[in-house]
């Protein structure tokens, strides 16, 4: 290169998907066919409505131009009316909804407009790299506090409470919880806002799983009382309404929290393609039957990604929430990153480490359910195959 890279690059690596991917394709072009149970992309399409609304949208000679910066007043309405039914929030669609190209891209913006270097920010431990990623973008500190299967995963309030009597700006909840599939409870929430409000900072949840094989009704953080002065949620339809790479989702909260968030958003993009919007609208509105129908294709992998994660002695929880088994390794295996690059190399089959996802997650791995049952069924003759099976 002819400059170097930005010194804020220092402590930050390419995204470990866009690498292993990479690494699979390579694998791919030598003839592998490797299995992806890797990646949470939803295989299955979005409603017919869905997709009727996009094509019938853009083939309106108007919708091609730029697009308002805060989205379509009926998209933000379609949301607030989704939040009401689904979670049993109000919320107010002219002001406390803030359409986004996706929640991944939620995240960036809330730190870019909160966070200043030195601030401190709390993460999960284990949990989604991004948040710890775009913290140290802006040279704030990620502070992480650990989740433990003897918790269920779960916060625990007392180290918390010695974080952020320390001085923290903002923490990062997300529940339920990527990669474990824990769910949190009402209580918990309660206790986090209480948290927040008494040592002022700003509560984030990150909530695009809690309507992919839900054990109990969907509850979003903002349901608690007094959450809107210090609470914000980032929701998503990727997940959700198997729209990944459509790249809709929102932040929901107050609107002085929003506005800041706009200054940021406004100065990146250019607003939402408006057959996205409309199609958007429509896969709000799908119904109970629908997503009932992709839950029972997720229940059904589920039960044979089981049946993977017994064949390699692995220990998991079988009541958890979202498209992801997380497992734990069992000891006898030294280097779980090394045992699943053996079972990509040899078998074919690519399963994600937990490490990734920090140290919490060193003992474990995590297998999609973004794939068909025969995909399924296929890594296990393939991996009984090449006998990368404990004795």
């Amino acid at each position: 290169m002819i400059i170097p890279k930005a010194d804020r690059l220092a402590q930050i690596q390419e995204y470990y998907f866009a690498k292993k991917l990479a690494e699979v394709a390579a694998l791919n072009a030598q003839g592998k066919q490797v299995i992806n149970l890797g990646i949470g992309s939803p295989d299955l399409p979005p409603s017919e409505a869905t997709t009727a609304a996009l094509t019938a949208s853009a083939a309106q000679a108007s919708g091609h131009g730029y697009q308002p910066y805060r989205s379509l007043p009926t998209l933000r309405k379609a949301m607030a009316d989704w939040y009401s039914s689904t979670y049993q929030v109000q919320l107010d669609a002219d002001t406390e909804v803030l359409p986004l190209m996706g929640s991944k891209e939620g995240v960036f913006h809330i730190t870019m407009a909160f966070l200043n270097p030195g601030d401190k920010v709390l993460v999960p431990n284990p949990g989604y790299p991004a948040y710890a990623t775009t913290a140290r973008m802006v040279g704030a500190e990620p502070v992480f506090y650990n989740l433990t299967a003897e918790n269920n995963w779960l916060p625990d309030m007392e180290e918390l409470e010695q974080h952020a009597s320390q001085g923290v700006k903002l923490m990062w909840l997300n529940y339920p919880h990527m990669p474990t599939g824990a769910e949190a409870t009402a209580d918990t929430f309660a206790q986090l806002v209480a948290l927040a409000r008494k040592h002022k900072f700003l509560l984030v949840n990150d909530n695009p799983y809690s309507l992919v094989l839900p054990n109990t009704p969907p509850i979003s953080l903002l349901r608690q009382p007094n959450a809107l002065d210090c609470c914000l949620e980032l929701n998503s339809l990727s997940k959700s309404h198997n729209m990944a790479g459509w790249r809709v989702g929102m932040i929901l909260g107050r609107k002085d929290y929003l506005d800041t968030i706009l200054t940021v958003k406004s100065n990146i993009d250019s607003g939402m393609f408006q057959a996205v919007q409309h199609a958007a609208i429509e896969a709000l509105r799908n119904s109970d039957e629908w997503h009932a129908e992709r839950n029972e294709v997720y229940a059904e992998r589920k039960q044979v990604a089981h049946q993977l994660l017994d064949m390699l002695d692995c220990t998991y929880n079988p009541a958890t929430v979202g498209m992801f088994v997380w497992a734990r390794v069992p000891d006898s295996i030294p280097d779980v990153e090394a045992f699943l690059d053996d079972i990509l190399y040899q078998a074919g089959v690519f399963l994600t480490p937990g490490k990734i996802f920090g140290s919490q997650g060193d003992r474990y791995l995590r297998v999609s359910l973004c794939v068909p049952v025969a995909q399924l069924e296929e890594s296990i003759k393939r991996i009984k195959q090449h006998t990368i099976i404990l004795n």
